[in-house]
């Protein structure tokens, strides 16, 4: 596949990716290629810019894996690439709970890789992956000789590159609940029924640093899941936490979870939309020393983001509504498209149309096995602030 003239300037910088409009599709038409085929990327005199893959039906219509010409997707490639993405998690975490592999953070552009302990849960966003797909399922034995391969091939970006959905357990039998650690604290996560791999690790050390602040005091965890937050502020010495979510299968999986911890007794949960049980709670003057906030993506397109926005907007001003006088807010957003400075912005705002002074005391970020490609501004999507929120 060639690019057209200067095109390739993005490419020399460290960005993998190639749109379409920068093809020439005089010399390479993009009906000449099948989707997710191996290819060489070639500068507009023909100098080559490495190997990858194309999807002529996407926007994004080449992904580049290697900037070697000699190295193309493969067994061979895959193995390697996987083997440097595990060095670096067991650098960092001493048990076998984390992402593994990364997207284009690790080299793998459309692959995900979570490890819960001998299984892996692997979700396949792209044409080309899903190409080399059997030879994904070999590397990955090769490299950790998992007793358990499930593929959650169910994510919403499998439609833009023309891929049908599916989960399936392609290696040892077939269960939902696998067990994980995070910061000491246990946890059963549902990899078959549960959001998209079955955890969300990025959060870790965000986690981490909200249990320095939850010690005796009242916390509401909002978009609880299964209870990532509210069952490790529990752990870290909650006197109370109330934990809100729209699905009921969720928040039995919590009640487990708390229950594996000791301590469910600490632990109260309300199932409902997380707008309307702020707005109840309100009514009812309920007060919390800390709210956690860590919503769904509200902008998941660019045309999105001004009712998303929006939305970030009244969900942190029900919450500061529900803060004590010295309360603390821990709000986060999992959307690329709102930056850390929108969010922060957003958070400023809100407290002056309520009437609060709002103090940042330390931000957070996705966690180091989470890997941003600096070239590559998507990769880097998760941001959240800990916040102190005082009267005036």
């Amino acid at each position: 596949m060639r690019l057209k003239k200067n095109e390739d300037r993005r490419i020399r910088a460290g960005h993998v990716w190639i749109f379409s409009n920068e093809v020439d599709v005089v010399s390479t038409p993009l009906h000449g290629f099948e989707s997710g085929q191996l290819v060489n990327f070639q500068d507009s005199s023909g100098k080559s810019l490495g190997n990858g893959y194309v999807n002529p039906r996407s926007l994004i219509c080449g992904r580049l894996v290697s900037r070697d010409p000699g190295y193309v997707l493969g067994k061979s490639l895959l193995v390697h690439r996987l083997n440097v993405a595990l060095s670096l998690r067991q650098r960092l975490f001493a048990k076998p709970f984390y992402r593994l592999a990364y997207s284009e953070g690790d080299g793998l552009p459309g692959l995900i890789v979570d490890r819960y302990g001998d299984t892996l849960v692997v979700q396949i966003n792209t044409a080309g992956m899903e190409r080399v797909k059997d030879e994904i399922l070999i590397a990955l034995q090769e490299v950790l000789r998992p007793a358990r391969i499930v593929l959650r091939n169910d994510s919403s970006g499998r439609a833009l590159e023309g891929l049908d959905d599916y989960v399936e357990t392609v290696l040892g039998n077939a269960v939902d609940l696998v067990s994980l650690e995070e910061n000491g604290v246990r946890f059963e996560a549902p990899i078959l029924s549960g959001q998209k791999t079955g955890w969300f690790y990025d959060h870790r050390l965000n986690r981490a640093r909200m249990q320095q602040y939850v010690g005796d005091k009242r916390v509401l965890d909002v978009f609880s899941y299964i209870g990532g937050w509210g069952v490790q502020a529990a752990v870290a010495g909650a006197a109370e936490v109330m934990c809100v979510d729209s699905s009921d299968a969720a928040l039995a999986q919590l009640a487990h979870n708390a229950s594996l911890n000791q301590v469910a007794s600490r632990i109260r949960s309300q199932t409902g939309d997380a707008f309307e049980v702020l707005k109840g709670l309100r009514a009812e003057r309920e007060r919390f020393d800390v709210v956690i906030l860590d919503p769904p993506a509200f902008i998941k397109r660019k045309k999105d983001f001004h009712a998303g926005q929006t939305a970030y907007q009244r969900l942190n001003q029900a919450a500061m509504q529900l803060l004590s006088k010295d309360g603390i807010l821990v709000s986060a957003s999992c959307s690329y498209h709102l930056t850390r400075e929108n969010l922060k912005q957003t958070l400023l705002q809100t407290s002056r149309h309520v009437d609060r002074q709002l103090l940042v005391l330390e931000q957070g970020h996705q966690g180091p096995d989470h890997p941003l490609l600096p070239a590559v501004a998507e990769t880097e999507y998760l941001k959240s602030f800990i916040c102190r929120v005082l009267p005036n």
